[in-house]
């Protein structure tokens, strides 16, 4: 080989870093073999480091396994390319092995390690090699200490040890003539290493590592650190987000400046969400400034996070924006904007975003379902909610605790409660969210003692109620008329530590209030701790509504102005009041006022499934395209009812019209028209499913109780306020609505 190919051969291994691709490192290691041969240990450390920084795990350890006594730097190679290609539990093993041959390691090998110890979250042999780092002095390296520091705060203190080491497969990754000393060694090496050098480590820091936090720890070698560079900021700015200490986040991102680091990236995507908690949304802006002037805004991590921040803050306008502006959208963004759409009562669109996503071929993923699946809910949309099962089933993420929480609220408020209850009863473990959603599905399904044994059940299994959980079981004993069981849950809550909040309130005078309890509810709102809402006292006065009472309704709709004064409720209530008390002077007066205030009545619709589409009707509405056929089959029903006994409740019908009119009036109600296109449009015996955004009247619940029986189907109509399963003349509400 002439002179000149062999000085390019030395230059190459004087310099390795030169060497970027593998055909490169392999031509030279093939030169080297041909020409030197492969017993020269110094060349085959230099081959192996060079295999080892391009990440060639299969080359490299082709040549470890060549060495008879392996130097220190080939230890240190295989080490780092080990958990460079996330073989971390060979990494350790390999850090074990070299310990116990007695070598040292160095500053270039512990956060390699350090790195191996947090992916497996082994925290207890991570302090052992931070004890081995400050026993060696190389505490102040750069590297190592942002590994320590990033461990820190993501692992949790644990009392006990995980023993990974356990786990370690046997396999070829040593030669066989080293396999049974190191079998033997590993974990005589790293149970010594556990006793000696972490208790070197809390000798020299003055405290026992078990008894402070992780955030104890990072904040400690972060103040260590002679030098800090952005990573070293982002690991403990990022560590506070994570433990919700919002305040030194921000106190530390304000550090960061002083110290003429400038924020990157992840810097930016760790900071976001401290706003979106304290809903700042002017701070969220012009971090969002600052990510457009330093070209972050189209990384999808910034992206991701900022779309979130928006959403939090009620802004889910400016979150698709920055969603539509983003050049490349990953499952972390689609999941965020669906998320944010649902989060906002924006079901529609989310579910929209949804299906573009599945158009992109983005593959959905566990929190994917967990976050659309409460649209399905929303929305009543049981056709999708089926498939979206489906769909969960056939990808084995049934068994998700929180997408089976999921589930079992979709189905529940699709007033499929027994299929929600096969659900919950398959789960394999239950936390406070399953219980919950179960119990509020009872609730609202009309089920209160179903509810009430599965909130004892939740109590013996020691699932301590949370705020939620109560609310849910309120809400049961209200749809009931459970008056003294809901009292007695509601003066329990303090005795578990659970702080009863305007909700809870809510339920009990709206317990009182259909109990028709009507001047007790209205004490127990007016000697409230907490300063009554708008809402409370709507609950009152829709029970003044349903008990006749109009002395106190009007008392009760002026708190309420008084309140809410842009509120319309009062006075939509209170002018059916006056019209079904014959009242017109003084329905037409209120109504006059609500015009000159710019008020307009939401009028009242329903809708329904069929066929995968959804159909909505308004009341005497006139514009469905089989409005004929509609019309023709309530003609049929209305005459069936009358010869079954069912008289219109006239009261119901709140125009000062003629009796004949009022029943024209309450035959067209947007419910009946639904129930009527259902019946045209589904197969005999099947159950119809209705939604409506109002509160089903007295008159409909009668007609429909005549209907489910005449036609021997069951109807299932949500209303705002609950379900109504009626079958064979009967309702699951028990008539008490």
């Amino acid at each position: 080989m002439d002179s000149s190919y062999e000085n390019v051969i030395k230059n190459l291994l004087r310099n390795p870093s030169s060497i970027k691709t593998k055909s490169q490192a392999k031509q030279l290691h093939a030169q080297i073999v041909k020409t030197r041969g492969s017993r020269s240990v110094s060349l085959a450390t230099i081959i192996l480091r060079i295999y080892s920084d391009l990440n060639l795990l299969k080359e490299s350890l082709q040549v470890f396994n060549t060495f008879c006594y392996v130097p220190t730097k080939a230890f240190k190679s295989v080490i780092k390319c080990y958990s460079c290609n996330g073989y971390f539990l060979d990494s350790l093993a390999c850090f074990v092995e070299m310990r116990g041959f007695g070598k040292l390691p160095g500053q270039d090998v512990f956060p390699a390690v350090i790195r191996a110890c947090t992916h497996l979250k082994e925290l207890r042999f991570g302090e052992s090699v931070h004890g081995c780092v400050v026993r060696f002095g190389m505490e102040s390296d750069l590297y190592t200490g942002n590994a320590l520091m990033n461990m820190y705060a993501k692992l949790q203190v644990s009392s006990h040890d995980c023993h990974v080491f356990d786990k370690i497969p046997q396999s070829n990754r040593f030669s066989s003539q080293r396999s049974n000393l190191v079998s033997v060694l590993y974990e005589e090496t790293r149970n010594e290493l556990i006793r000696s050098e972490k208790n070197h480590f809390d000798t020299l820091s003055g405290r026992r590592v078990e008894k402070g936090t992780r955030l104890d720890s990072v904040s400690k070698i972060f103040q260590m650190m002679p030098n800090k560079d952005v990573v070293s900021w982002n690991t403990v700015i990022g560590g506070n987000v994570q433990s919700g200490l919002y305040e030194e986040a921000l106190d530390m991102l304000r550090e960061m400046s002083n110290a003429n680091l400038k924020p990157d990236c992840f810097t930016l995507s760790s900071i976001l969400p401290v706003f979106a908690r304290h809903v700042d949304v002017t701070k969220g802006k012009e971090i969002h400034g600052y990510a457009i002037r330093h070209g972050f805004d189209k990384d999808e991590f910034i992206a991701s996070s900022l779309i979130d921040m928006y959403a939090t803050c009620t802004r889910v306008e400016d979150s698709y924006r920055v969603f539509d502006l983003l050049p490349q959208k990953d499952d972390v963004s689609w999941n965020t904007i669906i998320a944010g759409c649902v989060q906002n009562g924006a079901f529609d669109e989310g579910l929209r975003f949804f299906r573009q996503m599945l158009a992109a071929n983005v593959k959905p993923v566990e929190v994917t379902f967990s976050a659309i699946l409460p649209a399905c809910a929303h929305l009543t949309t049981l056709h999708l909610g089926k498939q979206l099962h489906a769909y969960i089933t056939r990808m084995r993420f049934d068994q998700n605790m929180y997408i089976a929480s999921s589930l079992v609220d979709m189905y529940a408020k699709c007033g499929k409660i027994m299929t929600a209850r096969w659900i919950f009863d398959r789960m394999e473990v239950h936390d406070s969210v399953s219980w919950t959603v179960i119990i509020m599905g009872y609730a609202l399904n009309g089920h209160a003692r179903e509810a009430i044994i599965l909130f004892e059940n939740m109590e013996r299994e020691r699932i301590k109620p949370n705020a939620v959980a109560y609310l849910a079981i309120l809400t049961a004993c209200s749809h009931a008329g459970l008056v003294d069981e809901g009292w007695n849950y509601f003066t329990s809550m303090s005795k578990c530590g659970v702080s009863p909040d305007i909700e809870h309130y809510a339920a009990i005078a709206d317990l009182l209030g259909r109990a028709g309890r009507l001047s007790e509810a209205y004490k127990f709102i007016t000697d409230m701790p907490i300063k009554p809402t708008g809402g409370i006292w709507a609950t009152l006065l829709s029970a003044c509504r349903v008990h006749k009472n109009v002395d106190l309704a009007e008392k009760v709709a002026k708190e309420m102005t008084t309140t809410d004064p842009g509120n319309m409720g009062p006075y939509l209530l209170l002018s059916n009041m006056y019209s079904a008390a014959g009242r017109w002077k003084d329905a037409s007066k209120l109504r006059t006022n609500m015009k000159k205030k710019g008020m307009r009545k939401p009028p009242a619709c329903s809708w329904i499934e069929v066929r995968n589409k959804v159909h909505g009707f308004v009341s005497g509405d006139t514009s469905h395209p089989y409005y004929e056929q509609i019309h023709e089959a309530l003609r049929d029903l209305y005459e069936r009812l009358k010869q079954e006994g069912y008289v219109p409740e006239m009261s119901e019908a709140l125009h000062d019209v003629d009796e004949e009119q009022k029943g024209d009036l309450l035959y067209t109600h947007s419910e009946r028209l639904a129930i009527a296109f259902g019946i045209i449009s589904t197969p005999a015996g099947t159950t119809i499913r209705i939604t409506k955004n109002l509160r089903v009247c007295v008159d409909c619940h009668t007609a429909i109780k005549f209907i489910s029986k005449i036609l021997g189907r069951e109807i299932i109509v949500r209303d705002n306020s609950r379900f109504h399963h009626f079958k064979d003349g009967n309702c699951s509400c028990g008539d008490y609505w």
